[in-house]
């Protein structure tokens, strides 16, 4: 009699397809205004993209160093410095990665063991849930409040209770997506004393650093790297990319800053994940981190403008939320439009009204604490908010 084996093993069978994705490819089927996934419809600036076309054709198009390209790593280095103060060695503490997605993987497979306790804010970034089934990691999650003003804050006493012995990690995405909330230095370091405290680690998640909004021109919440702060350095994994700051998602460019025995080990499960990051790309990198300050503060002047442009318009279409702190995203709540769920009004708002949206259960674990909440992203041109304006209009009020 033939023997019948498990094809897919186990940690596959566990995910769940990427709810963000999925939501584009409805856009595109259903003729929707995306504002779901978050990748911006406007062009990367053009000197980036004429350094990566000219970094082809010196031909920097076979293997870089694996953990790689020094100018990169040089850069990395210099720009952690001048803007987060931060003193970074380029030969032993960065690890150029295939996007933040992949140095966040890295990271966790070069710290983790089955068992260890990793800790999540919940709403989260819906990929780190996969990451921590690939590692083998039992996720404690800690939830973000929404006070009546729209700010989103933890409980003390709830972020130390899922601390303990078996607790190795700490993940925080700072500037938060999905919620837009930006760590203050108080916080950071409540969180960070926990991590001396029962000697875990913290993994930060930066990729928004430079999207921070103020009033009047002036930033309430400055971006602060928890690797900063007195006694962390030597416990903080720093993930970051050219993804969001330069408007080059697809390029897939990250990298890890650590510790020389985390890099050690991060450049390991690297080189076995992906060999490298594309050569051509870390020299266009390179080139776009001496960008001046100009380029940063219209960056963040831009993201503004397009914040107080669409939560306005979110709110005059019926949604409760409020204006996020940093990052491109705004976490709304649905109860006022009377569907079962998220995903019902989800479905509805794309093929009813034409516009895409992340259902908000995608990033809980609990689903039921998502059920009436979508978020809507915003890096877009203004013409595809306009349109997205116009087609929410239609909302029932």
């Amino acid at each position: 009699m033939e023997r019948k084996k498990h094809r897919l093993s186990s940690k596959s069978l566990s995910l769940t397809e990427s709810v963000i994705r999925e939501m584009s490819r409805e856009a595109v089927k259903y003729g929707a205004v995306n504002l779901g996934q978050g990748f911006p419809d406007f062009a990367a600036p053009e000197a980036i993209k004429q350094r990566a076309m000219e970094a082809i054709a010196a031909d920097h198009n076979q293997y870089a160093v694996t953990w790689g390209v020094k100018e990169f790593r040089d850069a990395i280095a210099v720009k952690s410095e001048r803007f987060l103060g931060l003193d970074v060695d380029p030969e032993n503490e960065i690890t150029v990665t295939c996007g933040s997605t992949e140095g966040m993987i890295a990271a966790m497979l070069a710290c983790v063991d089955k068992g260890d306790e990793v800790i999540l804010f919940e709403p989260f970034y819906e990929n780190y849930a996969p990451d921590a089934i690939l590692s083998d990691a039992t996720p404690v999650h800690v939830p973000l409040y929404e006070d009546a003003n729209g700010a989103w804050y933890f409980e003390r006493d709830e972020m130390r209770a899922a601390f303990n012995e078996r607790t190795k990690a700490i993940i925080i995405c700072n500037p938060n997506n999905p919620t837009g909330k930006v760590f203050t230095r108080e916080e950071l370091e409540f969180i960070g004393d926990l991590c001396k405290e029962f000697d875990a680690l913290c993994f930060t998640d930066e990729i928004y650093e430079h999207i921070i909004y103020g009033v009047d021109g002036v930033v309430e919440t400055p971006h602060i790297c928890m690797a900063t702060l007195d006694g962390m350095k030597d416990r903080t994994v720093v993930v970051n990319s050219l993804s969001k700051t330069y408007s080059v998602t697809g390029w897939r460019v990250g990298y890890v800053i650590a510790p020389p025995d985390i890099t050690g080990a991060v450049r390991k499960v690297h080189d076995f994940l992906t060999v490298g990051a594309a050569n051509c790309l870390q020299h266009a990198g390179a080139f776009a981190m001496e960008f001046p300050e100009s380029y940063y503060a219209d960056l963040q002047a831009e993201y503004q403008r397009k914040r107080d442009f669409i939560v306005p318009v979110l709110k005059e279409a019926g949604f409760r939320c409020g204006f996020p702190e940093g990052a491109y995203y705004v976490m709304t709540d649905v109860n006022d439009f009377g569907f079962a769920n998220d995903i019902d009004f989800t479905r509805h708002l794309i093929r009813e009204i034409g516009v895409a949206v992340v259902p908000g259960s995608s990033f809980y674990n609990d689903k039921a604490k998502g059920s009436q909440k979508v978020r809507f992203c915003f890096c877009k041109k203004d013409e595809t908010l306009e349109a997205a304006a116009e087609r929410l209009a239609r909302l029932p009020g």
